[in-house]
């Protein structure tokens, strides 16, 4: 008998009845709905388990946390996209802004200290930042090249489920989704508690 043919077998017994098809059961796990408050304590701690920073901030505290967090990293040039609402980056002394138009070579984007930018979307259940180049967030280069990623993100904005998620997102839109920091990156998010 051929390896291939002791594999086959090994599947068809493992199937039973001779490889018939197995029943797959279709009663997926659910969960009770949370409240908004739950869902936006939920995806603090996913992005904490996946190695990034996360911060709960209000509203009138962003522009200050967001200096701080920069400073602290001793970020002397960062990239934004070009709609980034000016407010941002008010407290930002010592901090220059790289604005991505036209778009940043990039070698600058290399160079850069970081980038700051918004999101479209977050998804509580895994941690996940969706990016869809939409109003403050940018081009995909722009947020793929720097070693260091500032996300702001709203409150209302995190949903609690993949599922919520894609029903929200424009599938024609270029999607990059975030979960975590990858090797050698930094990813830091701050949820902003209207």
């Amino acid at each position: 008998m051929s390896a291939r043919e002791d594999i086959l077998r090994r599947v068809r017994t493992a199937l039973g009845d001779g490889g018939g098809p197995v029943p797959v059961p279709r009663e997926y796990r659910r969960r009770a709905a949370l409240s908004r408050r739950d869902v936006v304590a939920l995806f603090g701690e996913r992005v904490a388990d996946s190695r990034a920073a996360v911060r709960h901030v209000g509203a009138d505290e962003l522009v200050t946390a967001m200096a701080a967090m920069l400073w602290a990293r001793e970020a002397k040039g960062i990239a934004v996209p070009a709609d980034l609402p000016p407010g941002w980056l008010g407290g930002l002394e010592g901090v220059r802004a790289l604005t991505d138009v036209p778009a940043l070579d990039p070698a600058v984007l290399a160079e850069s200290d970081g980038v700051v930018t918004g999101c479209s979307l977050a998804i509580a259940e895994t941690g996940t930042v969706v990016l869809d180049g939409g109003r403050a967030q940018g081009r995909r280069e722009l947020t793929l090249i720097p070693r260091h990623h500032l996300c702001v993100v709203h409150a209302d904005q995190i949903v609690g489920t993949v599922p919520e998620a894609v029903a929200r997102l424009d599938p024609y839109r270029p999607l990059t989704w975030i979960s975590g920091p990858p090797d050698g990156r930094g990813l830091e998010v701050l949820v902003v508690e209207d």
